[in-house]
């Protein structure tokens, strides 16, 4: 056996270890929960009854909206494939999508941020008319030709059907939060079918350091829930990404992690940024809202046009397999950045995760050529990597890296997401998203 790796015997006790501590780790979260509930039979019964029923109900209704989104996505997707020249038509979707939100979204437009806003601040119901508004904006935006991507739109919409039994069932602000927390959650795990990492990215997205033990279980109750829903019931698949190639687990290969996290927290700055600096652009060129998205129409269809290349606008996920498997040019993650950044800052519609991915994956592809590390494991940590920058979640993106690739390589994604997370500044794609945390652990 080498000195610098260790032997597979040991590797799979070093994962064997890995996961009793987590099963044990989580079985002391749930004793903390009933702790906090003040360990009484009988409040604990009322507990665990309530939120049974809410969020099997809330992961139903999240799970059966992701399914519908997800098939309806893949018809645009094909029709615009079919069909090259509704990119043409994007200016005009942008303005419609723009008319429409100006006139009827009302704070529907915040998108994200306004679950965001309700979970902190406790603002008025988040209003049902997002979910048609997002589900609709992001299929024009997918199906004329924008860069977008699809987690946002889920999200939104298990929020705001989520947040519709809040009034119907005349919940207090403690409970509207949990419920808002298993709306992002089935959303989350139902479009991704990562249902560990919906449930914790739900937690660790919106609470914060306010970390509430008694979410934990409503949580993830509705992300298998939803999950569920959406692969078994409605028969609606997901990508399928193969295991990275391995090297041994030695000094040197995690070394290696450290400049490769650098890089892609320096790019998940970048991304967060762009989306951010197109917006305010925008807004501070043109006021009248509606005529921002026909202008970003203009811009990304008229680069679409010149460049003769279609890899970079939809949620781009053909390239994303690729980045596993062969070299790619090396700038495909920054154009990748540039239109979906101007595709989302200009007023259309869709998610910022799945171009996240498509933007890892492609850096850890270019990274290969300077890197000493398989070229498929670069883009694994890539493709987690990024995202874990630039939406502050190192530990829903390291649980997600390991349900789509494989456990084997949780240390190497792991230690990338958290690197790429302190690299990645301040910034967070989401405006609204409470940093106190992250400052103070830079501290």
């Amino acid at each position: 056996m080498s000195n610098c790796s260790f032997s597979g015997h040991v590797t799979e006790q070093l994962f064997g270890s890995i996961y009793l501590a987590i099963s044990l780790i989580f079985c002391f979260l749930l004793l903390l929960c009933a702790k906090s509930l003040i360990v009484n039979g009988r409040e604990i019964t009322q507990y665990i009854g309530f939120w049974l029923a809410m969020a099997a109900l809330v992961g139903i209704v999240s799970g059966s909206a992701s399914a519908i989104f997800l098939v309806s996505l893949d018809f645009a997707t094909s029709a615009r494939e079919a069909n090259p020249w509704l990119i043409t038509l994007l200016p005009l979707a942008g303005l419609g999508i723009g008319y429409i939100y100006y006139q009827y979204g009302a704070n529907s437009a915040k998108g994200n941020n306004l679950l965001l806003d309700a979970l902190y601040a406790d603002r008025n119901p988040i209003p049902l008319r997002m979910t048609p508004l997002v589900f609709f904006g992001t299929i024009f935006t997918h199906l004329f030709g924008g860069s977008a991507g699809r987690e946002g739109t889920a999200v939104q919409m298990g929020g705001s059907l989520a947040d519709q039994l809040s009034k119907w069932f005349a919940l207090d602000k403690r409970h509207r939060r949990i419920l808002l927390i298993c709306g992002v959650s089935g959303g989350f795990a139902s479009v991704f079918g990562t249902p560990l990492a919906g449930a914790i990215f739900s937690l660790e997205w919106m609470l914060v350091r306010k970390f509430r033990w008694e979410s934990l279980f409503p949580a993830f109750l509705t992300a298998f829930v939803a999950d569920w829903m959406c692969q078994e019931i409605w028969g609606v698949g997901h990508t399928f990404y193969t295991s990275p190639e391995m090297p041994g687990y030695s000094a040197a290969s995690l070394a290696w992690v450290i400049p490769a996290g650098i890089a892609f927290g320096l790019a998940a700055r970048l991304f967060a940024e762009t989306g951010h600096l197109v917006s305010d652009l925008f807004k501070k060129v043109i006021s009248y809202p509606p005529f921002r998205p026909l202008v970003g129409g203009v811009l990304v269809a008229s680069l679409v046009y010149f460049s003769g290349s279609t890899t970079y606008i939809g949620l781009g996920i053909p390239r994303i397999v690729e980045a596993f498997e062969t070299p790619l040019p090396w700038y495909d993650w920054l154009a990748k950045t540039g239109l979906t950044g101007l595709t989302l800052g200009s007023g259309f519609k869709g998610g910022e995760v799945t171009p996240l991915f498509f933007t890892g994956a492609t850096l850890g592809n270019a990274l290969a050529a300077w890197i000493p590390l398989p070229l498929s494991l670069l883009a694994a940590m890539g493709f987690v990597g990024v995202f874990s920058g630039a939406t502050n979640t190192p530990m829903a993106c390291t649980v997600m890296g390991m349900e789509l690739f494989g456990y084997e390589s949780g240390i190497f994604l792991g230690l990338a997401c958290l690197i790429a997370y302190f690299f990645s500044g301040k910034g967070s794609i989401y405006a609204s998203q409470n940093l106190e945390a992250k400052y103070l652990w830079r501290l």
